[in-house]
């Protein structure tokens, strides 16, 4: 395997991991790793200097095929008993678990969080496997009567089939887990496709799966540098039923209109614009703390980020000031460096795409009133792809943040007094993923974010993802839920039984 030292800390046993994976035979099929020789490659690079980290063998269409070939072949997967699935994913947990720290580095390595929040990645991203370990065996269904009379009727539910799951880099294991853990925990078999920015991390992944004793077949990945052609590859073969889709809204509605011609059952999770709720009569305190966590966790590069802030104008002075002088302290720097708390964007492009959306606040009449430091000249990361945390302000209801996805460090701030107006603003947009409401008034926080359209809503606090709770959007921002018994749910069709009882 192709490996370059970098110029920043890396730990040494982080390459001893990448080259365990035998990346350029990093599609995995039927349990069989293919050779680049036969598929051509591409690189995977560190966001922190486009260093090259690897190369990896690079899917194609007939890839794609041969996936769900296999996949096919590992149908008896759904007559496994439920117990048997559940003991699988509970040792998935149990290793990932004990492998934590390594997968954390590979996590930090290859997407740029700090290693504080791969590690945090790694434990929730376990959790789906655990959880879905209990959900596999709480089979769904009824018997009674019909109205009528002369009949019983019996339902129950099936594995939907073969699922195709495409997962985006920003969360590499956990958007895995939580798309592997319920599919097999319903008997499906599954074909992925990561993120071309984060594959390391799927194949690490798999080969756990592989470990817990998960079949030859059951779980396929097909790294790729040609999404497209991969994925309408699943979407045009009779045998894949279920797409499960999670990254951008443009991408989605192409997924979706692609399904539509075989009628695919499809689970989008897309976008966000999550506003940020700060009532007159908030902890202020609590607040900041809970901005800081909805907007810099991953460096905001989460769809369930804040990426709006509403302060009431009683607290606007105090919570910016606090707010701002904790941007002021925040670390940005190398994700294996001690003490930072803020790494490098995937991109170059995502980069220029910031700088252009603050540049377009202020000339629309917004402020930069805090802005932490970038990394010092020499540091070893000072040529990544940083962008320092931002907080604006004044910003003007026509600026173009304020409807667009950030996905990075900027928090832009409004100051609101009318109730009404807020909700029309905060309601304002095309996504409606997540939203956080901070009041001591627990009533109005309540009754106000019954009101927000959004999937979910943090009261008082500044996550919402939980693998026991079902995640997901309204609007623009997807189609069904993910977590809970709803992700399980996804995975299974509903049949019912009518029995003739007139005898």
């Amino acid at each position: 395997m192709t490996v370059i030292d970098l110029p920043h800390p890396v730990p040494d046993e982080v390459f001893a991991s990448i080259v365990a994976l035998e990346p350029e035979r990093g599609i995995r099929i039927g349990g069989d790793r293919l050779p680049a020789v036969l598929h051509g490659t591409f690189d995977v690079t560190d966001p922190v200097t486009d260093g090259l980290i690897g190369v990896l063998a690079d899917g194609t269409a007939a890839d794609a095929t041969a996936a769900v070939d296999a996949a096919a072949a590992a149908a008896g997967w759904a007559g496994t008993p439920p117990r048997r699935r559940s003991e699988v994913l509970h040792r998935a947990f149990e290793i990932m678990t004990a492998e934590a720290g390594p997968l954390a580095q590979l996590i930090s390595l290859e997407n740029g969080k700090p290693l504080a929040d791969a590690r945090a990645e790694v434990c929730y991203a376990a959790e789906f496997f655990r959880w879905f370990a209990e959900e596999a065996v709480r089979a769904e269904g009824y018997y009674g009567a019909a109205p009528a009379g002369g009949t019983r009727t019996i339902v129950t539910n099936r594995p939907v089939g073969i699922a195709a799951l495409v997962t985006p880099w920003n969360f590499p294991a956990a958007m895995v887990t939580r798309k592997i853990g319920p599919a097999l925990a319903a008997g499906c078999t599954v074909v992925l496709k990561p993120a071309a920015e984060t594959p390391l991390t799927a194949l690490a992944v798999a080969r756990i799966l592989g470990q817990a004793g998960t079949p030859a077949g059951a779980v396929n990945v097909v790294p790729t540098s040609n999404a497209p052609e991969v994925v309408t590859t699943w979407l045009t073969d009779p045998r894949v039923r279920k797409i499960s889709f999670t990254g951008s809204t443009a991408v989605g509605r192409t997924l979706l209109a692609q399904a539509a011609g075989r009628v695919v059952n499809s689970g989008m999770e897309l976008g966000g614009n999550a506003p940020f709720v700060v009532a007159g009569d908030a902890d202020v305190a609590a607040a900041v703390a809970g901005a800081l966590v909805a907007k810099f966790r991953n460096g905001g590069q989460a769809c369930t980020a804040a990426n709006r802030f509403y302060v009431h104008a009683d607290v606007a002075d105090e919570f910016i000031t606090r707010f701002g002088h904790a941007i002021e302290s925040l670390v940005v720097g190398s994700p294996f460096a001690d003490g930072t708390d803020i790494g490098p964007l995937i991109s170059g492009k995502a980069v220029t795409g910031l700088h252009a959306l603050v540049a377009g606040a202020v000339a629309a009449g917004a402020e930069v009133s805090h802005r932490s430091r970038m990394p010092a000249a020499g540091a070893g990361a000072s040529a990544g792809h940083f962008y320092p945390p931002t907080l604006l302000v004044d910003v003007p209801a026509v600026a173009a943040i304020l409807r667009t996805e950030v996905f990075g460090p900027v928090a832009p701030v409004v100051t609101w007094t009318d109730e009404h107006d807020l909700l029309r603003q905060v309601n304002d947009t095309e996504f409606g993923l997540a939203a956080y409401v901070y009041s001591r008034d627990l009533t109005w926080a309540l009754t106000f974010a019954e009101r927000v359209e959004a999937g979910m809503v943090g009261v008082n606090r500044g996550v919402v993802s939980d693998p026991s709770a079902p995640f997901g959007g309204v609007k623009q921002s997807g189609i069904g839920r993910e977590g809970a018994g709803d992700g399980v749910r996804e995975f299974r069709e509903t049949q019912y039984f009518s029995l003739d009882w007139t005898s």
